[in-house]
């Protein structure tokens, strides 16, 4: 279900971009990019977050580390991770394909500035076997992603 909504908002949004699966997971940062002939840090990851009563989404780039005081200041509360299950729950993605597109319900959705070090990036389409090749503004601008800085730029290897 998760794929097929990633595709359906393609689709509509962008049709000229597709998504790519991998026979391999590709359910963590190092495994994505093994799959799809990448460096780590190129691997867009989401980061689902619930700061106060609101969850967010995150996206950065996949050696980065979430800098929670950076986050504290950006969001005005103490950022934690979702559980399992939530995750699956709110966004519609099981975790190792969470991404920004085609979710269960409408989220507040903000890339890191740890992306624009790219040209393309590669974050999950809904599945741990998929994913799509997009530049980071169109990835942005597609999901109307507000830019912050709440992220340590881990090495890019």
């Amino acid at each position: 279900m998760s794929l097929a909504s990633v595709r359906a908002f393609f689709a509509e949004k962008a049709p000229e971009i597709s998504v790519i699966e991998s026979v391999v997971s590709s359910a963590t940062v190092v495994l994505a990019a093994e799959a799809y002939g990448v460096e780590p840090a190129r691997i867009a990851k989401t980061l689902s977050l619930r700061v106060g009563d609101r969850v967010v989404l995150i996206v950065a780039a996949g050696t980065s580390r979430m800098d929670n005081k950076k986050v504290k200041a950006a969001f005005g509360g103490k950022p934690k991770m979702l559980g399992l299950d939530e995750v699956a729950d709110i966004t519609g993605h099981e975790v190792g394909g969470v991404c920004p597109f085609g979710l269960k319900t409408p989220l507040p959705i903000y890339c890191d500035v740890s992306l624009k070090a790219f040209d393309i990036v590669v974050p999950a389409a809904g599945s741990t076997h998929s994913a799509v090749r997009i530049t980071p503004d169109r990835m942005a601008e597609l999901t109307a992603a507000e830019w912050v800085d709440v992220c340590e730029v881990g090495p890019r290897r």
